[in-house]
């Protein structure tokens, strides 16, 4: 039988809990707030800290654990199961009346060029969540093309911390610095398509008077080995770093303390997504002042103000447009930041609204019927056990 009980405390599972986005979403005042936020489960085997593969996606764990917790807000980490494990997961939570909260982040992975397995597992989720949200209102309008779901749009909140937020940086050549554009590859995701944009940014860049194109790659791609390993593109690099045309910095991941450092000493951050659907690259962008300039291959456009470019599927970006907006954003100087009073109300009216949903769907699932797993079944679609097949 469903464990729903109704408590004091609301306790929530976020997968994954240690994670900078759903940490954003709870309240700034935790004294105040009625939701206590469950850590992630420990993985066997894995370094204490590490949330992944989460452990709480798996119907053993929930029927072990239903007790313990009230609701189930999902985020990421689920392209480590199966679409029949994730069907049994959900038929789980349905039988022991545990809510699932969905927040759709990736209607495209960008760590798979292959979506077909991503599909499949949003063909279970969203279905079965019972509350979707999604963070623009493009996504919110696929989501109810694809599976008939209206989704919730709670907006990004703000990635770097908020005493950064509106933070004056140095503008170009007020210091005498060059106006720095930068292209961040890191370890060159399966959505990074880096060859055709860095050569038509460089390109761009070496028409503009004081001007510098810096590109960071993390050192595991320099091994042959490595999956995502580019030989072309590496030679690429190499050639224009000899040429003057860029800054080359291999460097491993960034500590986050770097990584506001990075970005405020930017002036145009370059995005070399093929595809995608959110980023938090952007936001972090809009926080610390650096103009971004992306493709219209995701929903990010839509996030925030920003320079942007077309680019076709199977096609190079269009490389008059990146050309003319590299140009616009050196001449014109255009400029877009984060007022740090409007992302903490920001914050706190997403997290009111986040506590708001997590006890609605609380109290509605203290009331429902209990439904048996062939029940769930039929109506998600999902492949269930029963709980005493366990």
């Amino acid at each position: 039988m469903p464990s729903v009980r109704l408590t004091p405390a609301l306790r929530v599972l976020a997968i994954p809990s240690a994670h900078p986005y759903p940490e954003r979403l709870r309240s700034t005042t935790p004294a105040t707030s009625r939701v206590v936020h469950l850590d992630d489960p420990a993985v066997p085997g894995a370094p204490s800290g590490q949330w992944w593969p989460p452990t709480a996606l798996d119907a053993g764990w929930v029927r072990r654990n239903a007790r313990e917790l009230d609701v189930v807000h999902l985020h990421f980490g689920f392209d480590t199961a199966s679409p029949d494990d994730l069907g049994r997961w959900v038929c789980a939570l349905r039988e022991e009346g545990i809510p699932l909260v969905l927040t759709v982040h990736d209607l495209v992975n960008p760590h798979f060029t292959d979506q077909r397995d991503h599909a499949a597992r949003l063909d279970v989720l969203v279905p079965a969540a019972d509350a979707v949200i999604t963070l623009t209102p493009g996504a919110a309008t696929e989501i109810e093309q694809r599976w008939g779901r209206t989704a919730e749009v709670l907006a990004h909140p703000h990635v770097a911390p908020i005493e950064l937020v509106g933070a004056p940086k140095p503008e170009a050549h007020d210091d005498g610095r060059p106006f720095v554009v930068g292209i961040d590859l890191k370890s060159l995701r399966a959505n990074v398509l880096a060859e055709p944009v860095v050569r038509i940014v460089s390109d761009a860049v070496s028409t503009l008077p004081h001007a510098e194109l810096v590109v960071d790659l993390h050192p595991d791609v320099l091994d042959p080995r490595h999956p995502r390993h580019d030989h072309f593109l590496l030679q690429t690099l190499y050639d224009l770093e000899r040429r003057g045309r860029l800054r080359l910095t291999v460097h491993e991941r960034r500590s986050d303390a770097e990584l506001w450092e990075h970005l405020r000493g930017l002036d145009l951050a370059v995005l070399p997504y093929a595809f995608g659907t959110h980023s938090g690259w952007v936001e972090a962008c809009y926080d610390l002042g650096t103009t971004v300039l992306a493709p219209r291959t995701g929903y990010w456009v839509e996030q925030e103000p920003m320079l942007t470019f077309g680019w076709r599927a199977g096609e190079d970006p269009d490389e008059g447009q990146v050309f003319s907006a590299v140009q616009l954003a050196f001449w014109d100087r255009p400029h877009w930041q984060a007022d740090p009073q409007t992302r903490a109300e920001q914050q706190a009216v997403i997290s009111q609204r986040h506590e708001q949903l997590y006890a609605d769907l609380l109290a509605r699932a203290a009331t429902a019927p209990f439904v048996p797993c062939e029940g769930v079944a039929a109506s998600t679609g999902a492949l269930c056990e029963p709980a005493t097949a366990l």
